[in-house]
């Protein structure tokens, strides 16, 4: 999947994450695609609530044996 700006927050918890993930949308021009990589199980959950919550759309989703990509358009 094509994608504009990447986030790598492997190791890190989704309390920590998305804020900065939220920083770095609002820095983004609208349509923009951000991956976020995350390895914290609690991310699923918590990108789909930052996306309602900000008005943003998960375009995409892709496990991994390390974690999971997800792509945020920003809108």
């Amino acid at each position: 999947m094509l994608f504009d700006e990447a986030l790598e927050a492997t190791g890190e918890s989704s309390a920590h994450s998305l804020p900065r993930a939220r920083r770095r949308l609002d820095a983004m021009a609208p349509g923009s695609v951000l991956r976020l990589s995350s390895d914290d199980p609690a991310a699923r959950a918590d990108v789909v609530h930052l996306c309602a919550e900000e008005g943003h759309e998960l375009v995409g989703h892709i496990a991994r044996a390390d974690g999971a990509h997800y792509f945020i358009r920003k809108c």
